[in-house]
């Protein structure tokens, strides 16, 4: 039980480890909700432009 104590205790420094882990854990979330958010409006917008002006077929070769 003395071990986990001391790893959480960080030798001294937990007071400034685990606030960077949290704000690095915050940012990551961040990135993570933000490229989502990007990546389901630019799908949205990728269907409505396919229905606007859907894809040409090439012929086939021969």
């Amino acid at each position: 039980m003395d071990t986990v104590i001391a790893f959480f205790a960080m030798g001294g420094y937990a007071a400034f480890v685990w606030p960077a882990f949290a704000v690095a854990a915050v940012v990551m979330a961040g990135l993570v909700w933000s490229s989502v958010r990007a990546l389901r409006h630019d799908r949205r917008t990728l269907a409505l432009l396919e229905t606007e002006r859907p894809r040409r077929r090439k012929d086939p070769p021969g």
